[in-house]
């Protein structure tokens, strides 16, 4: 088995008029590993997802998935993954049982092996009592979760997931991350999430790249990219010019390179010096009219990276 279920090398997607959604970006996945793409509506996700699952051509660049390149091998790409769109795909007029098997039939899944495999899916997803019933009458979160049922009766290698938790409500989101999460366990079975949601790359990702405006500007374990702004970070609200106030604590030593300013507040990354140090500067400078301490977040990263946060830029 190839050791890499996805290898992506320069890739790029130009759309006509010059539109510029992806940028020569460059990522591996591991068989078996939950790999997440953060970032905000707008960023590439999308059309990433789109290229590596063979419905949208890339412009240059290559992405193949357990070996096999999408853009000379499509069909034997599409055998060997599914997907979960943003959109829905189940005719809401049949039941979820009959969603399943027609898929089951696409797939050339052999009738016996169709029902085994449905049986057990919709005991997994915790649909068992619902597949019954007409999709009409399935609330969005139950859609969803047949949605991922339907992707995997064929017994993808690859999963990509797009957006899976858009706009449910945050109970029903909640159990939906649970049963995505309970995914990691299906035979070494690689999954792509993409999400502008951080408690969801958090949870779900082994490792995780953002991707802001059509680049991939980090890409590392969630834990390694908080760990990249020290252990612990001073907040300020600034009485002034907020870039003026970093320069002085630059020159005091108590600012680094990835302290960063958003209007009139000032995140100061501590590496060296303790959260008392840097607050006894601040209060000397008379520069902020409050102060506060706190553990580095994946918004930081986000943030000092691109300039805005992730919540306000999805």
């Amino acid at each position: 088995m190839d050791p890499h279920a996805i290898e992506v090398r320069r890739l790029r997607k130009t759309y006509p008029g010059g539109i510029e959604a992806v940028k020569g970006i460059d990522f591996e996945v591991a068989s078996g590993e939950v790999f997440g793409l953060l970032g905000p509506n707008g960023a590439g996700k999308s059309t990433t997802i789109g290229m590596l699952t063979t419905t949208i051509s890339p412009t240059s660049g290559t992405a193949r998935l357990a070996g096999f390149d999408v853009a000379k091998h499509p069909l034997a790409a599409r055998r060997i993954s599914s997907v979960v769109f943003q959109e829905p795909v189940v005719d809401r007029s049949l039941t979820g049982r009959r969603n399943l098997e027609i898929h089951a039939r696409l797939w050339a899944v052999e009738e016996s092996e169709a029902k085994a495999r449905i049986a057990e899916i919709a005991d997994t997803l915790g649909l068992s009592e619902l597949v019954d019933r007409p999709v009409g009458t399935f609330s969005g979160g139950e859609r969803r979760r047949l949605e991922i049922a339907r992707a995997l009766v064929s017994q993808p290698r690859v999963l990509f997931l797009d957006e899976p938790t858009v706009g449910l409500d945050p109970r029903i989101r909640a159990e939906l991350l649970d049963v995505i999460a309970g995914l990691r366990a299906r035979n070494d079975m690689t999954v792509l999430v993409t999400t502008h949601y951080l408690d969801e790359a958090e949870r779900l990702c082994d490792r995780l790249a953002i991707i802001h405006s059509g680049r991939i500007v980090a890409l590392d374990t969630p834990t390694a990219l908080r760990a990249d702004l020290g252990r612990e970070i001073v907040e300020l609200r600034v009485n002034g010019d907020a870039r003026s106030v970093l320069e002085s604590l630059r020159k005091r030593g108590i600012a680094g390179d990835d302290a960063f300013t958003v209007g009139s507040t000032l995140t100061v990354p501590l590496h060296e010096h303790t959260s008392g140090e840097a607050i006894a500067v601040v209060s000397e400078l008379g520069v902020a009219s409050a102060i506060s301490t706190r553990q580095p977040t994946l918004d930081d990263v986000y943030l000092r990276l691109t300039g805005d946060r992730l919540a306000e830029a999805a």
